[in-house]
């Protein structure tokens, strides 16, 4: 080996050298300060976490997310240039979004830009003098088309309309995606811990990636690197808004398994389906609905961590039983769930809504999340039990006697014990 660069690859440029922005004063002259809930834009300050000019940045991390770190092999591997800044032509939002009373509360919106899908207006003045801001929300149209619907539509519950359910069976959407962006003061509040607290956990816990969590106390946003969320919208959007407006709606946390793939271990799918065939008739019937679905894979656990919980729990001795449900998860992942609701009502106050008229979840913290945030909830709309697959029984039995909602009885320890799902067969 001769320490020479592979073939077709670039040398390295004589002089390059890393250059460390973990201290005050490194670069960041430039940088416009943030003042978070401010209600005007120009007061609040553009969120600038690109890497193509350090001495604007006023953030720690970078944009999209998880999607960051596609983004720096693109650029080792000479297939992205460093620096390329996007050209946000024709990109504005489909429909206009706010601004909201809930966008100037900092008590309500903490983990994302409420400004994020409008940089490109009202934050024109830092484009032309060469600011490299990247909108972190993005709102576009769609038409989804699900079999479910299809089969809603076959069975007479569904009719197409021509406005909201086309056709061709398709629903028409407007469909948004969020990013995470973290003030950190307000998350800490939000969990109840000292932001000092919250900022050596971060920097502790993702290996010290980011030292300016315990280095820059002065920065106060967060560009984290996980999943963001996407919104899809059954009717006028501006509708969420209006509480006199029957909203209908499901906040669904991500199962690739079930949403995707159909895997029968849970009840994802078919509550999500049936949450949008909600959604389509309620929009049919003058309202408005809304899914807002989240990447928190495997209860924020990860699908490695899911997949050993059912091994575990399907060879634990007396089979997959519902009274060990949680058991297996905590000896695995050391808790039962790290989806922590409290930061998703972030979103719904980024739409303005003030009222769910009819919620499609059963569960007891995201309902507890929601109402905790000074959002009125309503009707609250159980999966329907022939919606349940029967390997997923120990799953829906075992979280009712946790407090999900039933209109029905809560089983003992005795009904739990019962309950079984089949082998790895």
């Amino acid at each position: 080996m001769t320490g020479e660069p592979p073939p077709d690859k670039p040398a390295s440029a004589p002089g390059k050298h890393i250059r460390l922005t973990s201290h005050p004063g490194q670069g960041a002259s430039g940088a416009p300060p943030l003042q978070w809930g401010a209600a005007d834009p120009l007061a609040r300050g553009p969120v600038v976490g690109s890497t193509t000019n350090r001495s604007q940045r006023n953030v720690i991390g970078s944009h999209s997310g998880s999607y960051g770190v596609y983004r720096a092999l693109a650029v080792a591997a000479g297939n992205l240039v460093k620096g390329h800044r996007a050209d946000l032509t024709n990109t504005a939002p489909t429909d206009p979004v706010g601004p909201h009373p809930q966008w100037a509360d900092p008590q309500k919106i903490v983990s994302i830009d409420p400004w994020g899908a409008s940089v490109q207006t009202v934050f024109a003045d830092f484009l032309e003098r060469g600011y490299d801001i990247r909108p972190t929300i993005a709102v576009t149209k769609a038409h989804i088309h699900l079999p479910e619907i299809r089969q809603a539509i076959a069975f007479q519950r569904l009719k197409p309309d021509g406005r909201i359910l086309l056709d061709d069976a398709s629903a028409a959407v407007t469909k948004i995606a969020v990013e995470p962006v973290w003030w950190l003061p307000g998350v800490a509040q939000r969990f109840g811990v000292s932001e000092a607290d919250l900022r050596r956990a971060l920097f502790e816990e993702t290996g010290g990636m980011y030292p300016e969590l315990v280095t820059r106390s002065d920065l106060e946003v967060f560009l984290p690197p996980i999943g963001g969320q996407t919104l899809y919208v059954f009717g006028d959007l501006r509708h969420l808004a209006d509480p006199t407006v029957t909203l209908t709606a499901r906040v669904h946390d991500e199962c690739n398994g079930s949403d995707v793939f159909g895997s029968d271990i849970c009840t994802c799918r078919p509550y999500l389906t049936h949450a949008i065939e909600e959604c389509i008739q309620g929009a049919q019937d003058g309202g408005v609905g809304l899914i807002a679905y989240s990447r928190k894979e495997g209860r924020a656990l990860g699908e490695v961590t899911k997949f050993l919980v059912y091994n575990a729990r399907k060879r634990q001795e007396g089979g997959d039983r519902a009274d060990k449900y949680f058991l297996r998860t905590e000896c695995v992942a050391g808790v039962q769930d790290m989806r922590f609701q409290e930061l998703m009502p972030d979103v719904l106050h980024w739409l303005g809504i003030r009222r769910i008229h009819r919620l499609v979840s059963m569960s007891n913290d995201k309902y507890d999340a929601i109402t905790g945030s000074g959002i009125e909830v309503g009707e609250r709309i159980k999966i329907p039990d022939a919606l349940v697959p029967a390997d997923a029984k120990v799953e829906i039995e075992a979280k009712i006697a946790a407090g999900y909602f039933t209109d029905g009885a809560v089983p003992t320890e005795a009904d739990l014990a019962a309950v079984k799902g089949r082998g790895l067969e």
